[in-house]
């Protein structure tokens, strides 16, 4: 697959360059056929420490964006795409991030697995990844090894009647993320595939939590 890149103009921040100077960063990534707006939404109820800067996806998929390819057009083409796109997103983190300021990441279905994708690419380089709906992509990375020794903290939340998923999906992150990561798994009776208002606080809760980490 060709390289892709981000849209540095598309970016949506919570705070000027002036006011994000010195503060984490948590790095938002939208579903499939979404854009940077959805997440951003969440915003307002996430803690008000770190900068946010929710990026759109490199992929046109109808109306909205995608970071790889569906799963059902082919693994190997998904894992590509999704490589690819770890690419591109550690370019820009390159150009927008150039100092050592904490960098974390909140990703909602396929950008949730773009979430894990990140760390397992470089997990130096994340202090946690909260991955809502997601999934862990079929294959070895470069990465995992160090991962697991490292064990970062990761959010991992899904919902019971969740049906865009597939049990295979979910069934091989169930089986990867434990040997990886310092794992916080929730599931939400009822809740399809969305965040609720409970999932929300319980991801609020583990942000600060991580927040106090890199303070201590």
């Amino acid at each position: 697959m060709t390289s892709v890149l981000i849209d540095d103009e598309a970016v949506l921040w919570s705070a000027s360059q002036a006011d994000r100077e010195g503060r984490p960063l948590l790095v938002l990534l939208h579903g499939y056929n979404s854009n940077e707006g959805d997440l951003f939404g969440l915003t307002p109820y996430l803690p008000l420490e770190p900068a946010v800067a929710s990026l759109r996806a490199p992929l046109f998929a109808g109306y909205g964006y995608a970071w790889f390819p569906l799963l059902a057009e082919g693994a190997e083409l998904s894992v590509e795409g999704a490589d690819a796109a770890v690419d591109a997103l550690l370019a820009w983190l390159d150009r927008a991030v150039p100092g050592s300021e904490p960098v974390g990441l909140l990703g909602f279905s396929q950008g949730g697995a773009m979430a894990l994708e990140l760390l397992r690419r470089a997990p130096d380089r994340f202090s946690f990844a909260v991955s809502l709906a997601g999934f862990a992509l079929p294959g070895d990375r470069e990465g995992d090894e160090r991962m697991s020794r490292l064990a970062p903290h990761v959010f991992w939340g899904r919902g019971t009647d969740d049906e865009v998923i597939p049990e295979a999906s979910v069934s091989r992150t169930l089986a990867w993320l434990p040997e990886h990561s310092t794992l916080d798994a929730r599931i939400y009776e009822g809740l399809g595939h969305s965040v609720s208002e409970r999932e929300l606080a319980d991801v609020a809760g583990f942000l600060r939590e991580r927040y106090a980490d890199l303070r201590a």
